[in-house]
């Protein structure tokens, strides 16, 4: 089986992880604010809070931002759940920005059009989260100064986008941005098996994060409030938090694998010259990237024609299936799913998310894909899309 992404594990990831579990501290430890020094040192941005999972980022990360009761998070809707399920963990509202029909991100020109009608009904979002779709960063400097303009925060969902930059700088900067989140899934750039990360050059804002990361715990006598002398009080519960902490032996896995980041996007980028150069000419639409762009590739999505009558979208999905390839589609319209759908959302909504949904698929894509199965993967393409 030739899956669409997979992590690339080595001996020295693997002795880091043997190594914290021979350790005192498995969770915890040192590792953790190691591999938080790692991320904030690659990316340029101030401080980095290490979660559970991307998910678990963008909880706090929207918490920290006081997004709550009566607010509005907006998000493309070409994109994982979790980019709008944050928003109702905070019992906030959410509504979707149609995507740019070349990037698949978030449109501008439609954040712009229905930031204009929002203002005139007193419905503004509080926060917006543009995704990074497939590691390509989105306009984030029309989005900044939109932000400035308008009032809302941004929190980048760049759960794609480690190793990629923007503008000739590192995804994660938050230059443009509020917080910007992460994802260590093993089908991403890097891996800890489950993980996320929030940055921010907040240092407030990653103190709250950090809060709400430990059950709202914390042993900082300067934080703590006063307790009967005689009383043993060596931490304090001061706000509402979870339990969204990393463990070491993940952390340990995540400092060694930020050590290949660089090799893994270029190794990305090689396989996408070659599906380029292989697959330009076929009736298909190819990844097109922005020169202000430098993508990590986390995924290569290409779109089967809909002027092409003889073959759609899932023939070409079956026929992979069949080989025992494992594409997939990135994504549903999130208000497509039927938990959006009682809402009152309904399909139409976003046109141009629609359109992409019917004619897209992520083929395979990372490091470790062999010249050989990458051979097969476009054999299928040339026979099916000529």
């Amino acid at each position: 089986m030739i899956p669409y992404g997979r992590q690339d594990i080595d001996q020295a990831d693997i002795d880091a992880v043997v190594a914290i579990l021979r350790s005192d501290l498995i969770t915890q430890g040192p590792m953790v604010p190691l591999f938080e020094q790692s991320l904030t040192s690659y990316c340029g941005a101030s401080h980095a809070v290490v979660v559970s999972n991307a998910s678990a980022a963008l909880h706090i990360a929207c918490l920290a931002l006081d997004l709550g009761r009566g607010d509005w998070l907006w998000t493309s809707p070409n994109t994982f759940l979790a980019s709008a399920n944050c928003a109702l963990h905070c019992g906030a509202q959410v509504d979707f920005v149609d995507i740019d029909p070349r990037t698949y991100n978030m449109s501008t020109e439609h954040l712009k059009e229905k930031l204009v009608r929002a203002k005139k009904d007193g419905m503004l979002p509080k926060v917006v989260v543009p995704v990074h779709l497939g590691g390509q960063s989105c306009d984030m400097l029309a989005i900044h100064l939109l932000s400035q303009q308008y009032g809302f925060k941004v929190i980048e969902d760049a759960s794609h986008a480690i190793g990629g930059r923007y503008k000739n700088e590192p995804i994660g900067s938050c230059r443009y941005s509020d917080i910007t989140v992460f994802s260590f899934h093993p089908v991403k750039i890097i891996t800890t098996g489950e993980g996320g990360v929030a940055l921010t050059n907040d240092s407030q804002l990653a103190e709250r994060m950090q809060l709400f990361r430990s059950h709202g715990i914390t042993s900082d006598r300067n934080k703590m409030g006063k307790r009967p002398t005689d009383e043993i009080w060596n931490y304090q519960q001061i706000d509402l938090g979870f339990n969204y902490r990393m463990t070491d032996i993940q952390a340990a896995l995540g400092v060694n694998q930020m050590t290949r980041l660089d090799d893994f996007v270029n190794k990305r980028h090689q396989i996408a010259k070659r599906y380029n150069e292989e697959l330009a000419g076929l009736d298909l639409r190819l990844p097109w990237q922005h020169t202000d762009s430098y993508s990590s590739y986390h995924l290569y999505p290409i779109r089967i024609k809909s002027c092409n009558t003889q073959v759609n979208q899932r023939q070409v999905y079956d026929a992979f299936k069949s080989a025992g390839i494992n594409v997939n589609l990135h994504y549903i319209p999130v208000y497509r799913q039927p938990f959006y759908e009682d809402m009152g959302f309904k399909a139409g909504y976003c046109e141009e998310a629609e359109q992409y949904h019917k004619e897209a698929l992520s083929i395979p894509i990372y490091p470790t894909l062999t010249d050989g199965d990458q051979k097969i993967v476009i054999g299928i393409l040339q026979a099916m899309c000529p």
